[in-house]
């Protein structure tokens, strides 16, 4: 008897980071000692405040109910005040924010909820991986919008071909970025908000890493650009932004049809994250962000080392303002899966391989920041000794 499948998951591949998990895991059972530098898992604790909102929270009953389909109150009233505090910018707490159970799931649910069979999706190549997945789940055709390295990573919006601009229905951006760590500033979200309004394309505005940055430039919001709530929504994270990846948090903002669409859509597949979860959350969100300085600077510091190391062995790559990843081009000679397969072989460090993020991304292998310096220090030596041996 036959049990035949739905062909869009029998042609969906693996998720790239799953199999690379499954890689390591059959390395480190035969007793290897494995420096895992390729997803971004940020090493460092949760600031004590918001455990401590956590566990204040587990006591009460009331918590252990479900959630509003759209998030508590509490937790989009404090996405509103972040908004407002960080960016200057307005937000509607009922109609312009939703709380997602993290940004990923959000930004598949938003294409299942925007696109048709058919439709074209532009998507930055390289770029983070469930954008071009939850297109094609969707139907979706999908365009790969080049990201360059002599424009520092950031699209020309002239080289999407007007039938494209004609079928689009939406465009995805994504800074700092992932993988490249490029950043922008305002002015570029300005051209962008543009551009798409004039050719009736949503913009949403991957904004996962706003809050890792170096030095003094801050990330800004598309939302701050004149008009962008007539086109644009945001989607952020505090995954990344207070080393909360487990707790599976994160909200979208900006157009209020866009942002009730993705709710109707989630209050039909899922029930909201755990109440205590959210109130944490929301601790974090209206907290002064004095914790993240000496985040940062730990990061920042990593780079600093990672550089250094890496450019002594001859690979090339700039340091970011933002993120927490290093993209850098690998040895000549080499393909991206194919030097990041020797290294995981042959010196137990683990890279992604650019090829992983779009057709673009081939040359290059993106490294991760979320372990401390001194493995840092030793994938870097190790990584030298397979590239003399070449």
């Amino acid at each position: 008897m036959k049990h035949p499948a739905a062909k869009r998951a029998e042609a969906l591949p693996p998720y790239t980071f799953s199999k690379i998990q499954a890689k390591k895991k059959a390395l480190v059972e035969q007793g290897l000692d494995i420096i895992d530098l390729g997803i971004g898992d940020p090493d460092l604790p949760t600031p004590g405040f918001i455990k401590e909102r956590l566990i204040k929270e587990l006591d009460d009953p009331a918590n252990m109910r479900y959630s509003p389909f759209d998030g508590t109150r509490e937790f989009r009233e404090a996405v509103s005040t972040f908004y407002r505090r960080r960016f200057q910018v307005d937000l509607d707490p009922d109609t312009e924010v939703l709380m997602l159970i993290g940004s990923k799931e959000g930004l598949a649910h938003l294409v299942l909820s925007m696109v048709d069979p058919g439709d074209a999706v532009i998507v930055p190549d390289p770029s983070y991986p469930v954008y071009r997945m939850a297109a094609h789940l969707a139907g979706g055709r999908i365009y790969d919008l080049k990201l360059r390295e002599a424009l520092g990573f950031r699209p020309d919006f002239r080289d999407i071909p007007q039938d494209v601009l004609k079928r689009a229905k939406l465009a995805f951006l994504n800074y700092p970025g992932n993988p490249t760590g490029a950043t922008v500033d305002l002015a570029f979200f300005e051209e962008a908000v543009a551009f798409f309004a004039e050719h009736g394309i949503w913009l949403v505005h991957d904004s996962a890493y706003n809050l890792v940055t170096f030095g003094d430039y801050q990330a800004p919001s598309v939302l701050q650009a004149e008009g962008a709530k007539d086109v644009a929504v945001e989607f952020g994270s505090l995954s990344k932004a207070f080393n909360m990846t487990g707790w599976r948090i994160g909200y979208a903002v900006g157009n209020r049809r866009v942002i009730q669409l993705l709710k109707t859509v989630k209050s039909n597949v899922d029930t909201g994250q755990f109440l205590p979860i959210q109130k944490a959350a929301a601790a974090a969100l209206t907290s002064d962000l004095s914790v993240l300085a000496t985040r940062n600077a730990i990061y920042e510091k990593r780079a600093d080392v990672m550089i250094q190391a890496l450019k002594a062995i001859g690979m090339s790559l700039q340091k970011p303002k933002g993120s927490i990843f290093l993209w850098a081009k690998v040895p000549d000679g080499e393909t991206s899966a194919s030097f990041c397969e020797k290294l995981l072989e042959e010196a137990g460090v683990i890279l992604t391989p650019g090829s992983a993020f779009g057709p673009n991304g081939e040359g290059y292998c993106r490294i991760s920041l979320s372990v401390p310096d001194e493995r840092l220090v030793e994938a870097a030596e190790r990584i030298r000794r397979v590239t003399d041996r070449s």
